[in-house]
């Protein structure tokens, strides 16, 4: 599964604590998940708002707080892309901030458009 803007859902460790049967071991997850996303965000989130994620293409699924609120999934739909790498605006400043946390994106996505476009 890969997202719109090229983050690696099998991965991503929201969607794995979502994946994960044993609660203990995904409330450990969600913790672990919330002191990343405070490092990388210099937020203070608490592990009550990791939800569970099974992608951001998904359509009447569920979708973390971050991906339902994200901008390049919004502009993905509203295009109806697959994903980023076959926009026209590739690649738009909202992705090179997001390249800048995630370069393996940057990565995935210039792959594909070395490959179709």
């Amino acid at each position: 599964m890969l997202a719109y803007c090229g983050l690696a859902c099998d991965t991503c460790p929201i969607h794995l604590a979502t994946l994960e049967k044993d609660i203990t071991k995904q409330a450990e997850m969600r913790v672990e998940i919330a002191e990343q996303l405070a490092k990388i965000y210099g937020t203070t989130p608490k592990p009550e708002i990791i939800t569970d994620c099974d992608g951001c293409k998904v359509n009447n699924g569920r979708l973390f707080t971050g991906c339902s609120n994200c901008e390049i999934r919004k502009c993905a739909i509203l295009k109806n892309m697959i994903n980023c790498a076959y926009c026209s605006d590739y690649a738009c400043d909202k992705l090179k901030r997001h390249f800048a946390i995630d370069p393996g994106a940057k990565e995935r996505l210039e792959e594909i458009r070395i490959k179709n476009c």
